[in-house]
């Protein structure tokens, strides 16, 4: 361990990491490419030319720091001047490149789009592409042209607290406006010139085109499609929400586990080349080769390209056969992904695989020996459950702080299912290759369809024991934090006991229970009040400490389950009481709220300076009503027309009275 951590590239990484957050967060850096390129070199000089240690491992840190810096400036595509938000005008033609197909929506197909040109200036810049899908037969192919004159605007941030933020995923890869598109509103173009993402995605579509031909079922294909050609867009909704109750959701995306396996396999068949002169020098030639081959029939996507990446320098480093090479490997990958690639420091699958593999790596060799097998599959068995368990506790403070949910199986999915995941992968190599060639014989394909099922069913059966599914976890970013400290140092205190490490382990337990107290404290003493918006609905939130008095219009069942109070009561860990009933005036501490609903009543006697809640589009003279109660601030949900909320804000704004309508700013929230 102690080898680890002086690990030049773990210091470095972390400085790196330093870096990209420092500039993705508060944008440290905005004086252009040169300075930052000057600024660069003439660190890199001094920490040659200055003899002292102290200052040059402090110019080391800072040349690090700042490689973190500029490796996100220069990624950042809106700091170049042919960025294509700096050419657009009203009614400018552009030309966009269709890169990448994503999950459509219900009424939109999906793409990521580059804008290659703008009037007649060469632009680039990528954006979020609609295509009504009432408008086009076919979906679009990656590398398609389009001609158009879009209206380019602005992702929407959530409306309501805690909901998912569509809007910074987006921003984290670069695209920050969208555009949609009906079929007489672009004009296609054809196909660009070659590119080998355009390469990829023809040759996926031969494949899938191929097995289409042999009758697999619909969850049969669409789950081959996804473990072997990294496209999860066909797979249905029932079917993915299966496994990520069973805890297996990451055999459905093709990521490191994959991968990882692929890399046991050619090892494996591959190793009698190692009996050659530099055998083992083609062995790891041949594997790397093979590995980028499979990520490019994957289509290239983002966690392809991660997983091969990282276990390229597994490889690599595997073929050296010295002490602490794979920890050694893992780090120098991650460095290098995200010296050229700085964004993947904030995708979740990125994250997720490298604390899985850390884990396993890091913890699994301890936990195996905690007991000895005596048969072979014993041995197996065991191994493949501190593997598991390994995995998961690198994984479980994260996958609680985003999924708020632990499946309790996950040990008997992955104990069933990863051992045959090598042979089920291999298997459907082979079937693709036949299909290809046109030798695939249909009992073949039916006996890998009947396999596929298999796990369907296995997996569909374990989502099912809702008994063992732990929801609605709450995890904030602080106690995930201590979690993976006390989860260091316990493991830590494991490989070698000395009563230093068991002070440490105590120490890191008490944060943890000082974090819990501290979180508890502000739960129990918060309040606020929230005008959640809902279209056609109103929820109106007043919360006293743990406890949330809902005011709502739905269905008693429909209330309980909407996205949005779902997501608030599991963000701020609280409970909920519902009531379907409207009071025409709220308190807030010292301050009055008052209701106006269709009713349109509001003159009530010492209502002095409220807020003012406008409901089920009242027909008012709103005018009058602020010259009455001259409120303080008048909110406008979801359950109101669009042109009485457009005539309501140029009265406010003539009236010099603040309005807030939670279509468009979002929620209303009154805290204390």
């Amino acid at each position: 361990m102690k080898k680890v951590l002086n690990y030049l590239p773990l210091h470095f990484i972390l400085l790196l990491i330093v870096g990209i957050l420092t500039q993705f967060y508060f944008n440290l850096w905005d004086f252009g490419f040169i300075k930052l390129l000057v600024t660069l070199i003439s660190i890199t000089i001094l920490l040659f030319v200055i003899p002292q240690k102290i200052i040059r491992t402090f110019l080391a840190f800072c040349l690090f720091f700042f490689m973190g810096i500029s490796a996100v400036f220069f990624n950042n595509d809106t700091n170049y001047k042919n960025y294509y938000q700096h050419a657009i005008k009203p009614q400018s033609s552009v030309i966009l490149k269709v890169q990448k197909v994503l999950k459509p929506s219900a009424y939109h197909f999906k793409y990521e789009a580059i804008v290659l040109q703008v009037d007649t200036l060469k632009t680039k810049g990528k954006m979020l592409l609609n295509i009504s899908k009432d408008s086009i037969l076919n979906p679009l192919r990656v590398d398609e042209l389009l001609y158009a004159k879009p209206a380019f605007v602005m992702i929407n941030a959530p409306l309501n607290p805690h909901q998912f933020n569509y809007k910074f995923y987006l921003a984290k890869q670069g695209i920050h406006q969208q555009v949609f598109l009906e079929k007489e509103e672009f004009k296609s173009l054809g196909l660009d010139q070659f590119s080998l993402i355009g390469v990829a995605a023809k040759i996926r579509d031969k494949v899938q085109k191929a097995l289409q031909e042999y009758n697999f079922k619909d969850d049969e294909l669409a789950v081959l499609n996804a473990l072997l050609l990294g496209q999860r867009q066909e797979i249905s909704k029932d079917l993915i929400e299966d496994y990520s109750k069973a805890g297996a959701i990451h055999i459905l995306a093709v990521s490191g586990l994959h991968v990882g396996i692929l890399l046991l396999i050619l090892s494996s068949l591959l190793k009698p080349l190692e009996r050659l002169k530099n055998g083992r020098v083609l062995k790891t030639i041949l594997i790397v080769l093979l590995l980028w081959m499979f990520a490019f029939v994957a289509g290239l996507s983002a966690s392809v390209v991660r997983a091969v990446a990282m276990f390229t320098f597994l490889a690599i480093g595997l073929s050296f056969k010295r002490k602490n090479v794979i920890l050694f490997s893992l780090i120098t990958s991650m460095f290098f992904l995200l010296l050229f690639k700085p964004m993947f420091l904030f995708d979740v699958g990125f994250q997720l695989s490298y604390l899985a593999v850390f884990g396993i790596v890091w913890i699994q060799p301890k936990l195996y020996k905690v007991y000895k097998p005596r048969f072979k599959l014993d041995d197996k068995i065991w191994q493949l459950f501190t593997v598991s368990v390994a995995a998961q506790l690198g994984v479980l403070p994260l996958s609680l702080y985003y999924f708020h949910q632990f499946p309790g199986l996950f040990l008997l999915s992955n104990l069933l299912i990863i051992p045959f995941l090598g042979a089920i992968l291999i298997g459907g190599i082979v079937i693709i290759i036949l299909a290809l060639t046109d030798f695939l014989p249909q009992f073949l394909a039916e006996i890998y369809g009947y396999i596929i099922s298999l796990m369907n069913n296995f997996v569909s059966w374990i989502s099912k024991q809702e008994q063992f599914l732990f929801t609605d976890i709450s995890l904030s970013f602080l106690m995930m934090f201590v979690s993976y400290l006390a989860i260091i140092i316990g493991v830590h205190f494991m490989i070698k006991k000395s009563t230093k490490k068991l002070i440490y382990f105590l120490a890191s337990l008490l944060s943890i229970q000082s974090v819990f107290l501290f979180e508890n404290y502000q739960k129990k003493h918060k309040n606020e009040l929230i005008v959640f918006h809902k279209s056609r609905n109103s929820i109106i939130t007043n919360r006293v400490g743990v406890n949330v008095f809902v005011n709502h219009d739905l269905d008693s069942l429909e209330i309980k389950n909407l996205n949005a109070m779902v997501s608030y009561q599991v963000g701020e860990n609280v409970k909920s009481t519902y009531s379907q009933e409207f009071p025409n005036i709220l308190a807030f501490k010292n301050q009055q709220i008052l209701v106006v609903d269709s009713l349109g009543i509001y003159d009530l006697n010492n209502l002095k300076s409220p807020i003012v809640i406008l409901q089920y589009s009242p027909k008012i003279n709103l005018e009058r009503l602020i010259k009455t109660l001259q409120p303080t601030q008048i909110i406008a949900d979801g359950n109101n027309y669009k042109s009485y909320i457009n005539t309501w804000e140029k009265t406010c704004r003539e009236q010099k009275t603040p309005f807030h309508q939670t279509g468009q700013n979002g929620a209303y929230i009154l805290k204390e």
